[in-house]
């Protein structure tokens, strides 16, 4: 990334379209309970914490941001991982 705002940017993208997602495989679920709505959960919470790291990001100086940054882009790959595999058990 060229730039911290164009990061930013990125990751509240990538959050937006996970919560369509999230949104699209609640409605593909239905009436479905247990392992369904467990993960639906899982998800959401996953996505709550992104939130929480991107306010983190956006509210650090510069000099925490760097610090900052390695811990937002593994709670990012935790949430695609965990995107991918509510994917996969949507299908």
């Amino acid at each position: 990334m060229n730039s911290r705002a164009e990061y930013l940017r990125k990751l509240e993208e990538k959050l937006e379209e996970w919560n369509a997602e999230i949104d699209r495989l609640a409605a593909k679920g239905g009436d479905v309970t247990g392992e369904v709505t467990s993960r639906l959960d899982s998800l959401k919470a996953k996505q709550a914490q992104g939130r929480e790291k991107l306010r983190e990001l956006q509210q650090s100086g510069e000099g925490a941001w760097e610090d900052l940054k390695s811990g937002a882009e593994f709670s990012w790959a935790a949430m695609g991982e965990a995107m991918s595999s509510a994917r996969s058990r949507f299908k």
